[in-house]
């Protein structure tokens, strides 16, 4: 007959921390949220660490390498969505790897041949004073000139006027070659009091663009992953059909790391991508599996050879996995029961495999309590895609500023190989929705924040590391009354707050 498991599945929701002893050393500029993305063996230091304990979900609506650059700068990492062509994939990859920081492609470009009236709405769309001439008006064409706010007045011009009869010509431009570093480039902007240093090849194509205004940032990105040639790291997601494929075309872009993307991972489909890695690959190639759920999924993916285990079923914002098919647990219990038997396993075999937490995270201190039950990291798909750098369009809904996030399970996806079974090769009904969320803003300010939660609510535990929360917390269930009195109660509120 069926098992029946009597204990509740549980939420995040439904937990607190308890605080504990804080010494004087106890304070959030202390703490170390470095953790451990891939498995080591014990004694060993991981091949591969987060600097901060968040990625970034394997979605058309949130990961892209305009994500990827910008959650590495934070220290952490993003896995771009393999729901689309190889070549695409890969291309994506190697913008993120070919990256330097403080050298950004110019998306404000016009011809020679445009117009002022399209130069306008130009820079109305971008929000850029200052936009690049090439001649083919792409941001790798030939430079031909530059055009900034004194080059031309509206209220003395024709809307007609041709961009290249007041452009600043290419021949009285500063600028830099291909070597050009970003210190001499910076060198370069203050010697001569430029606000931007345009960067061509030998050809006079454009490459990329320094503005003196990134000067600050470009300074304090201390906590930036980066490999060991100082490029940005990046993952990919990738599927059990194609990999053959995809694996090596991803390789050659120069992936850092990858991860199978799978609604239910405790299959052999997922075994047999495992296996072809470690036949072709060996160690080198550090590739995560999931999702699971359960003691038994964790002990099965772990053996076959992967990296990190991903958990989770049914718990995302989009998700409705559990509505459709009535398949799924509660991300508290079931990270709690997998986080056990991750540590099992290292105490078996003296090989440790992280575990990231995918799906349930609602509010900032639910991060926390999902390290405290044994996360290495976590991976998040609606907390990044309200952010400026996520793919999506950023719309006004009854005077509210929203973004669009859908699932990989929707129409709109249309990602059937995350939900492959070994059928038909199509998506047969859905399990993701198509929604928005709130607008939040930048990354870097929304990242600080949560994360700035995060190490003051380990301080109130008394534990400076990751791993000590994990060995050390203490957490308590709490009560729907409980829920309750834990939020603004009794009382009138002087301003309206929306909880994201």
């Amino acid at each position: 007959m069926a098992v029946y498991l009597n204990e509740v599945s549980r939420t995040f929701g439904e937990y607190l921390l308890i605080p504990g002893y804080s010494s004087v050393e106890c304070i959030p500029t202390n703490v170390s949220l470095q953790t451990p993305l891939v498995k080591f063996k014990k004694g060993n230091k991981p091949p591969m660490s987060l600097k901060i304990p968040m990625t970034s979900a394997i979605m058309q609506s949130v990961s892209d390498d305009t994500m990827a650059i910008s959650l590495a700068k934070e220290g952490g990492l993003s896995f771009i969505y393999g729901s689309q062509s190889i070549e695409s994939q890969a291309q994506m990859v190697a913008r993120v790897k070919s990256y330097r920081a403080g050298f950004v492609v110019s998306d404000s470009n016009i011809s020679p041949e445009g117009t002022l009236d399209e130069l306008l709405m130009l820079k109305k769309k971008t929000n850029h004073s200052t936009v690049a001439v090439t001649i083919d008006g792409s941001s790798r064409g030939k430079l031909v000139g530059i055009v900034t706010s004194r080059d031309y007045r509206v209220s003395r011009m024709n809307l007609d006027t041709k961009v290249k009869d007041f452009m600043t010509p290419f021949e009285e431009l500063i600028h830099g070659n291909k070597d050009t570093t970003l210190k001499e480039a910076n060198n370069i902007i203050w010697e001569h009091k430029l606000n931007c240093l345009p960067i061509i090849d030998d050809e006079q194509r454009l490459i990329s663009m320094v503005f003196r205004k990134d000067y600050n940032t470009n300074k304090k990105n201390e906590n930036e992953l980066i490999d060991e040639s100082k490029r940005y790291m990046v993952g990919a997601g990738i599927n059990t059909r194609d990999y053959a494929e995809r694996i090596p075309a991803l390789l050659q872009a120069g992936v850092d790391v990858l991860c199978i993307d799978s609604s239910e991972g405790f299959t052999e489909w997922q075994k047999i991508v495992l296996e072809y890695v470690r036949k072709n690959y060996g160690d080198t190639v550090k590739i995560g599996a999931g999702n699971i759920v359960d003691k038994e999924g964790f002990r099965f993916l772990a053996e076959a050879g992967a990296d990190f285990v991903k958990v989770g079923i049914g718990g995302g914002a989009i998700c409705i996995t559990r509505e459709q098919k009535g398949i799924g647990r509660g991300q508290a219990t079931a990270l709690i029961e997998v986080a056990k038997a991750r540590d099992e396993y290292f105490n078996e075999t003296g090989i440790y495999v992280p575990i990231c937490s995918d799906g349930g995270t609602v509010h900032d201190y639910h991060i926390t309590l999902a390290l405290a039950m044994g996360a290495d990291f976590l991976m998040l798909g609606r907390y990044f895609a309200r952010f400026d750098e996520s793919p999506t369009k950023k719309v006004n809904i009854n005077g509210n500023y929203m973004k669009e996030y859908w699932g990989e399970g929707s129409t709109r996806a249309k990602n059937w190989q995350r939900y492959d079974l070994g059928g038909d090769e199509k998506l047969s009904f859905e399990e993701g929705v198509d929604s928005f969320v709130p607008y939040a803003g930048s990354l870097e300010d929304n990242v600080g924040l949560s994360l700035s939660i995060v190490r003051s609510t380990m301080c109130n535990c008394g534990y400076l590391t990751i791993s000590e929360l994990q060995k050390n917390a203490k957490i308590t269930l709490v009560s729907s009354t409980s829920i309750v009195e834990g939020s603004a109660h009794d009382v009138l509120l002087k301003d309206s707050r929306q909880i994201l």
